[in-house]
Parts: structure tokens; C-alpha cells; sequence
């Protein structure tokens, strides 16, 4: 029992003697905040750009270069076609409404459909002239042979003249917004005012006389 209580008195010794050296170390620790000038030092601080002497004329910096210059962006690549002239120039934009279609001309189904079909998306598609769920606009290269009834998303003026010029007809599924609208009528313009003429001044001589 005695032998274990003198174990613990120096175990309890020794680990308070490492606390005490670990917070020596701690406190004998050098930080940048703890220089400073020793005690009686006269050294004054190093004034440069005064004359032309040793840290005179150039301050140390050198003559010229990009070290020299007293602000450098940090865009700045030394005289090099910068980053932003190298880069390609996305001009514009692209509408976030535009729409695109798939085309199919008027010769196209005179050649794929008998005079007197009906000509609709489903049987383009099965035809292999257009995709699926994708818009279709009917166009007017070639010409039409026959009779038809054709359905599409969007056909142009021309396609629907040559379409109702044989007899069939054109079913245009989307209308634009602009469409709808009917046209702007040109404002009246205010008639001109007429202005009366001037009346001449009376003859006073004759009066005086």
C-alpha cells in the first residue's frame, strides 16, 4: 500500500511539471506581435524616392517592368491579347419562344400520297417524311397534283394558294398571337386648319380729308 501511494505522489509530480513545461512553451511561444526594436536602437527607417541616391530615384523597384509600376490590375497579362479579346463574341440572342419546324413541300406529297388523301401528321410520319412530336410546316417548292386535305402546325401563304388553286384544303393547327390580332389602323389625320385671310387696313387719308 505504501509502495502504490509513493507511485501515485510522483505520478502526480510528474504530470504537474509537464503542465507547467507545456505552458512554458505556450507562453515562451514567438508571435509577429512580440518584435520589436531592441532596447536603445537609433536606426531610422529607410526613406526611399528622395533624390537620387541608393533607394532614390526608382525606390528599389528597378527601372521599367511591370514590378516598377505602382498599380497593376490583375487582369493585366503582361502586353498579350487579354482574355476577354480572345474570347468569341456571342452577338444577339435566341428566343426563348422560337419555335422549330420540320419542313414538307407540296412536291414531296404529290409524290408519297394519291390524289383525293388526307394528308395529317400521322401519315407524314408514317411515311417517313417527318418525325413525331415534332411541329410540321407545309412549304411550296414544287408543285402540287392533286386534290388533298391537308392538316399541319404551320403552312406558308404560298402552299395554301397552290393547295386551293387544285380544289383540296390547308388546316393550320398553331396560330401565332400576331395572327389573331387584326391590323393596326393608321391614326386620322386632323384636317388642316384654314386660316381666314387678313383683312386690309382702311385708307385714312380719305377720312381726314
Amino acid at each position: 500500500m505504501v509502495e502504490s501511494k509513493t507511485k501515485s505522489a510522483s505520478g502526480s509530480k510528474t504530470s504537474a511539471t509537464k503542465t507547467t513545461k507545456k505552458s512554458d512553451e505556450k507562453e515562451t511561444i514567438l508571435r509577429l506581435h512580440h518584435l520589436k526594436p531592441a532596447k536603445g536602437a537609433v536606426k531610422e527607417r529607410t526613406r526611399v524616392g528622395r533624390g537620387e541616391a541608393s533607394k532614390g530615384k526608382t525606390s528599389g523597384r528597378g527601372t521599367k517592368g511591370t514590378k516598377a509600376r505602382y498599380q497593376v490590375p490583375q487582369r493585366f497579362e503582361g502586353g498579350q491579347m487579354p482574355l476577354h479579346m480572345r474570347l468569341p463574341k456571342v452577338r444577339g440572342f435566341r428566343n426563348i419562344n422560337h419555335i422549330e419546324y420540320q419542313v414538307v413541300n407540296l412536291d414531296a406529297i404529290s409524290k408519297a400520297f394519291k390524289d383525293g388523301s388526307k394528308v395529317d401528321i400521322a401519315a407524314l410520319v408514317e411515311k417517313g417524311l417527318v418525325r413525331k412530336n415534332q411541329p410540321v410546316k407545309l412549304l411550296a417548292n414544287g408543285e402540287i397534283t392533286g386534290k388533298y386535305t391537308i392538316s399541319v402546325d404551320k403552312a406558308s401563304a404560298t402552299a395554301i394558294s397552290k393547295v386551293e388553286a387544285k380544289g383540296g384544303s390547308v388546316e393550320v393547327l398553331i396560330v401565332t398571337p400576331n395572327e389573331d390580332k387584326p391590323a393596326k389602323k393608321a391614326p386620322a389625320k386632323a384636317p388642316a386648319k384654314v386660316e381666314a385671310p387678313a383683312e386690309a387696313p382702311a385708307d385714312t387719308t380719305e377720312a381726314a380729308e
